[in-house]
């Protein structure tokens, strides 16, 4: 049977000797409740639609815990905020295109990336240990047809 990350977290904070409140549960809820990118504040209003009395401190406490329990990857897209990746642990070697427009950001895969940046990494003497690739990006939509219904 497959262990859900709610288990796998449950178990990292038992290794910790961290706490589990029903704050950090509804935090953890929220954050594999979706597949979609966020930032702390956006995690803050959603847990409190969960548990009202879900504190910032506690955000902002748990998102490093499930970053260092892999289940959660921290990026920095050039924004104002960190941007927290719900999809890490199920696509660890996914990329990311961030759309300088819009602000969207597109998840992909691609093996041959994957194969060029081992071999590139093995021929300058390392062994890839974690990678991230970020392409930043025009939307063609925008301008093509003057508007993207991506944009904020």
């Amino acid at each position: 049977m497959p262990v859900t990350p709610m288990q796998r977290f449950e178990e990292f904070l038992l290794k910790k000797k961290v706490r589990r409140t029903a704050q950090r549960d509804a935090i953890v809820k929220c954050v594999f409740s979706t597949t979609k990118h966020f930032t702390a504040e956006e995690l803050l209003e959603e847990a409190r639609k969960i548990d009202r009395r879900v504190s910032r401190a506690t955000v902002y406490r748990t998102l490093p815990l499930l970053v260092e329990s892999g289940l959660l990857a921290e990026h920095d897209f050039g924004g104002p905020s960190k941007v927290y990746d719900p999809n890490v642990a199920e696509h660890p070697r996914h990329n990311h295109l961030i759309c300088e427009d819009c602000d969207k950001i597109v998840e992909f895969e691609d093996d041959e990336l994957d194969r060029r940046e081992d071999r590139i990494t093995r021929e300058l003497g390392f062994t890839p240990a974690k990678k991230s690739v970020q392409i930043r990006a025009n939307c063609q939509r925008l301008r093509s047809q003057g508007h993207c219904e991506s944009r904020k």
